[in-house]
């Protein structure tokens, strides 16, 4: 064989190595058909839930509104004059949408320096370990799907300020994903595959 061609083979062998499919569930509308079509979510989920108590269905009703399953998932840029990008409008990356400094502070707390937002089983593990701390911090039940968003979105001192009142379209996507988690937590119990 030449040269080239065990090059192109090693780069070829490589570059399907680290290839990870970041796309959307085709059916966001059914938690049955997102599982059967991505197994190592419903993994990700039941480790949270073992431990952190943090459902299912209300890990996957968070992770619909910030990042409808699309794991390497960016805040738009923001424009000057229109045209000119100037950045995005936040940090918030993954399935999590976590922020820079709250995923640091997530890694910190946790000791898991390797831990990736775009890894659907980081990013569950850090959004199991938020919810706990919301709990701690706030009193709103793990399972409390509304509420645990509101303190997701506008942090913890946020919550407990009740900034989310001055928010009416926060409050009713709040309510949006306490809706979702219903049909989902509905959905999973008649499906083989979240058993």
């Amino acid at each position: 064989m030449s040269r080239l061609f065990r090059a192109m083979m090693l780069v070829t062998l490589l570059g399907s190595c680290g290839d990870r499919e970041f796309s959307a569930p085709r059916n966001l509308e059914d938690a049955c058909s997102i599982v059967t079509e991505h197994p190592d979510y419903m993994r990700a989920f039941r480790a949270a839930e073992r431990k952190y108590g943090v459902p299912p269905h209300v890990l996957m009703a968070m992770i619909y509104q910030e990042s409808k399953f699309i794991g390497n998932n960016r805040t738009p840029h923001q424009y000057v004059l229109g045209v000119i990008p100037v950045g995005r409008q936040s940090s918030a990356y993954g399935y999590s949408q976590a922020l820079d400094g709250t995923w640091e502070e997530y890694q910190q707390a946790t000791n898991r320096y390797r831990a990736r937002r775009d890894d659907i089983d980081d990013a569950a593990d850090f959004m199991g370990w938020y919810m706990t701390e919301t709990v701690r911090v706030t009193g709103v039940p793990i399972a409390d799907a509304r509420n645990q968003y509101l303190a997701y979105h506008e942090g913890r001192s946020g919550y407990l300020r009740q900034s989310y009142n001055s928010k009416a379209w926060l409050v009713r996507i709040a309510g949006e994903i306490d809706q979702r988690a219903a049909v989902y937590q509905t959905q999973l119990a008649s499906c083989r595959r979240a058993r």
